[in-house]
């Protein structure tokens, strides 16, 4: 049960970067079409994508750290989850 918690929260806190930078720009980009009636699907595309670019770029050691640190503690953890 601890490994299965503590992978959800790995998870969490890998994607909570990103989907909040999405969904950050996606509101931005949504109040603007609201305010000047362009109804594109399209537009909020690439900002988004530029976003979650540099959120990758900025936040990605982090991230790749997060993941080895908690894989290097599930690697040393074997023989106490053995038994």
């Amino acid at each position: 049960m601890q490994v299965g918690n503590s992978a959800m929260w790995i998870a969490i806190l890998l994607a909570a970067p990103i989907l909040l930078t999405a969904l950050a720009i996606g509101v931005v980009i949504g109040m603007v079409q609201a305010a000047t009636q362009i109804q594109e699907m399209t537009l909020s595309f690439i900002p988004k994508l530029l976003g979650v670019i540099g959120v990758l770029v900025v936040a990605g050691p982090w991230m790749l750290g997060l993941v080895l640190d908690w894989f290097r503690e599930l690697i040393l953890d074997i023989p106490i989850l053995l038994g």
